[in-house]
């Protein structure tokens, strides 16, 4: 098998040869046939995550054919089209496992972090973490959904119900949850980098009520926003543009500093909280929303071998949308 590897923290991605995968106990071996390229991957090799395990493969939104199933797994098939996000697995006995909230485990592993991922052309997960898919859709469209979507998602319920959502940064997550958003019926307000016409035309053409730049207030106060740009100045702006009672979700794993503001923004019983991860019930729920909501997912597709410039695009921020890596 032929991986993307990154072998120092700052360095560009290697192409190596790497043994074939083989399913120990408990996993399940899988022909990747496209794989996401995730801000996280981003920050897994820029060095903003503490603690990598080197050298790893990066990549956890996967798209693939099962291969080859390990010791004592059942309930998939051997050509089965599956999808592996970024939990890659978890304890099962710390307290929050037992609590049921395995996103927040004590001893977690992580695709393509402290686990190998998919920018390769085979992958090895526990098979716990893997999700059928079905046959519906191309497994590029597809290969966001596995945690742009799944996060967006949960930064979505996190959100509450309101009405009036504002998103904060428009691209791969941002562009699936207006979506499924306006399938809920809400109204959502984009902000992305002020002058970033490409991301306001994409939000307009998918339903966005009002598009505007991240330093401008929106028409009316927002019941919710969800941040998805990894800036740390864009929390109180957001606060200031949510109404009293609102909530202000951050849905990066990584996110700058955020800078001191006057708590009036803050005070009216307004948020901020954080969403970590995610679990395999909030993937089970929106897999199958996925469908139902009539996704379409904006793809710019690279070959594996050129997942350094996938990684330069969405760093520079010349890409629109999501970026995904399709086997030489």
């Amino acid at each position: 098998m032929w991986a993307m590897q990154l072998e120092r923290i700052g360095g560009p991605l290697v192409a190596v040869e790497r043994p074939d995968a083989v399913a120990g106990p408990g996993e399940v071996a899988i022909r990747v046939t496209a794989c996401g390229v995730c801000r996280t991957d981003l920050h897994v090799v820029d060095g903003d995550l503490p603690d990598p395990v080197l050298p790893i493969v990066p990549g956890h939104e996967i798209v693939g054919q099962v291969s080859a199933l390990g010791a004592g797994v059942e309930g998939f098939q051997i050509g089965e089209r599956v999808g592996v996000g970024w939990l890659g697995a978890t304890c099962s006995h710390c307290e929050f496992c037992r609590e049921g909230r395995e996103n927040l485990c004590d001893k977690p592993a992580f695709t393509g972090f402290t686990r190998n991922g998919g920018f390769a052309t085979q992958a090895v997960a526990d098979a716990r973490y893997v999700y059928p898919l079905g046959e519906e859709g191309d497994d590029a469209a597809v290969a966001p959904l596995l945690c742009a979507g799944l996060i967006g998602w949960r930064s979505l319920v996190m959100a509450g119900e309101g009405e009036r959502l504002g998103l904060y940064g428009f691209g791969a997550a941002g562009h699936i949850i207006l979506q499924v958003a306006r399938w809920q019926g809400r109204r959502v307000f984009v902000f992305t980098k002020p002058g970033d016409t490409a991301a306001q035309d994409l939000a307009r053409s998918l339903g966005a009520e009002w598009v505007g730049g991240s330093d401008e207030l929106p028409p009316e106060p927002l019941h919710a926003a969800i941040i998805f740009a990894p800036v740390g100045t864009l929390v109180p702006a957001a606060l200031k543009a949510v109404r009293k009672g609102g909530r202000v979700v951050c849905a990066g794993i990584h996110m700058s500093d955020i800078p001191g503001f006057p708590y009036r923004w803050l005070w009216g019983e307004r948020q901020v909280m954080s969403v970590a991860n995610l679990t395999r019930a909030d993937a089970d729920t929106f897999l199958r929303i996925a469908p139902q909501a009539g996704i379409h997912t904006h793809v710019t597709r690279y070959a594996l071998t050129d997942a350094n410039a996938a990684l330069d695009d969405l760093r520079s921020g010349r890409l629109t949308g999501a970026a995904v890596l399709v086997p030489n």
